[in-house]
């Protein structure tokens, strides 16, 4: 399983590279084309939604796979124990991956409703189900790593406690 897990990070890696690159020439065409050449092209704004969510998403679920979590650790700093510590991180972890679960639920629905409308994009008449559903990715993907994280942070915690009875660590 690990595997997997690694090469979906390598895609994951590639796509935001490729996104990260042509959101700014994007920009620059656009913006060559209304101040230099004075002709601009309707339509690029509309164009650079699609890059720009699937971005935010991808960019979300690999800070996720990073565990690069923007947290307030205010707790943190009173918990000098190591296992209660472990105790949070399981606990908070948990609460991520329950709230990760919801949201992933209604994103689906938002999926199978936008396969169902097949809205299109004002100007280009771009299908929006490409840029929807990267919602409904993204939370999956966040999902599937939150659960990872669950899953290490149990063991940590199991490891911690093991080692306090065989009389390693001090509670």
């Amino acid at each position: 399983m690990g595997k997997f897990f690694e090469i979906l990070g390598k895609i994951q890696e590639k796509i935001l590279m490729f996104l990260t690159i042509l959101i700014p020439l994007l920009v620059t065409f656009q913006v060559i084309l209304r101040y230099v050449l004075h002709a601009p092209l309707m339509g690029i704004e509309e164009l650079m939604l699609f890059p720009i969510i699937w971005l935010y998403m991808l960019g979300g679920a690999s800070a996720s796979r990073a565990r690069n979590h923007i947290e307030c650790g205010i707790l943190t700093l009173y918990i000098k124990k190591e296992k209660s510590m472990a105790i949070f991180k399981v606990v908070k972890t948990a609460i991520s991956l329950m709230i990760s679960i919801w949201l992933t639920y209604w994103a689906y629905w938002f999926f199978t409703y936008s396969l169902k409308m097949w809205k299109v994009s004002d100007l280009l008449y771009i299908p929006m189900f490409f840029g929807e559903s990267s919602i409904f990715i993204g939370l999956t993907l966040m999902t599937m790593y939150s659960a990872i994280e669950l899953y290490d942070m149990i063991k940590n915690l199991l490891n911690i406690s093991k080692s306090i009875k065989e009389g390693g660590v001090k509670c």
